[in-house]
C-alpha cells in the first residue's frame, strides 16, 4: 500500500474560495465587509513573512486587512491599549496578535484582553471553554484545518480510534476536543507516554503535534490509518551539502507508506492555518451580526 498524500495546498484553496464567496454574499446581501486586524510586535523575520501572507490572502478574499506594527520595545500597556481599541472598532471583526511576543509582555494577558467574539485564533479561555462543552465559539486554526481535512479524506469519523500526540493548548487539547465532537474514541499521548508505539499502532487516526522531528516511526502506524502531521522541524541535511537543512514533520514520512493517507511536511497542514483564520473571520463576522452562516 502506498499512502495517499493529503494536499493541504489544494484543500486550502478550496477553503479560501468558499471564504471569498461568503464575503461577497456578506457585502452584497448585508452590506458588511469583514475586517481582520493583525498585530505584530517586534521584528521577527518569520513573523513578518507570516503576517504579510495573512494580509495578502485577507485582501484576496475581499476582506479588509488592518496591520498594526509595534516595536520590540513596546510595553504591555501599549499592546493592551491597542487591543482595546480594536475590540471597540466596529470595522474589525477579527483580532490576531502574532505570537511569540517579546519577553516583557505577558502573552496570556494579551490573549485574555481580546474580545472572545473577535478572537479568530481561538486561544481565549472563553473560547477554550466553549469548545470543551460543545458550544459555538472560535476554534484554533490549526486543529480546525486538521479536522476539516480528516472529514474530507476519511468521511464519517464516528467510532474511529484516534490518538493525538501532543498536549499543547494551541493544537493538542483542542484537536482532541474536535475529535470527541465527531464521536471518535480519543487518546491524548505525549513524549512521556509509556509504550507510545503500541498506542499509535491501535489508532485509525494519528494526529502528531509533539514538536520532535520524526519521533513517530513509520512502523508504528496501523495499516490503513490516516496520519495528520502538524510538526514542522528543521534538521541538518548533510546530503545537500555542508550547513544545509531540510524540514520534516513529527512522523517518519517515508516509512509510513502503509498508511491510507498522510499529510506531507511541508505542504500539508501548514497552508490550512491561514485559510482557517480567514474562515474564522467570516464566522466571527456572522456571529457579531446575528447572521446564520449557513445562509451565505
Amino acid at each position: 500500500m502506498t499512502a495517499k498524500r493529503i494536499d493541504g495546498k489544494a484543500f486550502a484553496e478550496k477553503v479560501r474560495a468558499q471564504v471569498a464567496a461568503d464575503v461577497a454574499t456578506l457585502v452584497s446581501k448585508h452590506g458588511i465587509k469583514p475586517g481582520l486586524a493583525v498585530v505584530l510586535v517586534g521584528e521577527d523575520p518569520a513573523s513578518q513573512v507570516y503576517v504579510r501572507n495573512k494580509g495578502q490572502q485577507t485582501k484576496q478574499c475581499g476582506m479588509e486587512s488592518f496591520e498594526y506594527k509595534l516595536p520590540a520595545t513596546a510595553t504591555q500597556d501599549e499592546v493592551l491599549n491597542l487591543v482595546e481599541r480594536l475590540n471597540n472598532d466596529p470595522a474589525v471583526n477579527g483580532i490576531l496578535v502574532q505570537l511569540p511576543l517579546p519577553k516583557q509582555i505577558d502573552e496570556a494577558a494579551v490573549i485574555d484582553a481580546i474580545n472572545p467574539d473577535k478572537d479568530v485564533d481561538g486561544f481565549h479561555v472563553i473560547n477554550t471553554g466553549r469548545l470543551a462543552v460543545g458550544a459555538k465559539g472560535m476554534v484554533p486554526c490549526t486543529p480546525l484545518g486538521c479536522i476539516m481535512m480528516l472529514k474530507e479524506y476519511v468521511g464519517d469519523l464516528s467510532g474511529k480510534k484516534a490518538i493525538v500526540v501532543g498536549r499543547s493548548n494551541i493544537v493538542g487539547k483542542p484537536m482532541a476536543q474536535l475529535l470527541l465532537a465527531e464521536s471518535c474514541t480519543v487518546t491524548i499521548a505525549h513524549s512521556r507516554t509509556k509504550d507510545l508505539p503500541a498506542e499509535v499502532a491501535a489508532a485509525d487516526i494519528v494526529v502528531a503535534a509533539v514538536g520532535i522531528p520524526e519521533m513517530i516511526k513509520g512502523a508504528w502506524i496501523k495499516p490503513g490509518a490516516t496520519v495528520i502531521d502538524v510538526g514542522i522541524n528543521r534538521i541538518d541535511a548533510p546530503e545537500k551539502g555542508e550547513g544545509k537543512t531540510r524540514i520534516v514533520g513529527d512522523v517518519e514520512f517515508d516509512a509510513a507508506g502503509h498508511a491510507a493517507a498522510i499529510t506531507p511536511v511541508p505542504g500539508g497542514v501548514g497552508p490550512m492555518t491561514i485559510a482557517c483564520l480567514l474562515s474564522n473571520t467570516v464566522t466571527a463576522t456572522c456571529y457579531q451580526n446575528n447572521i446564520d452562516q449557513k445562509t451565505l
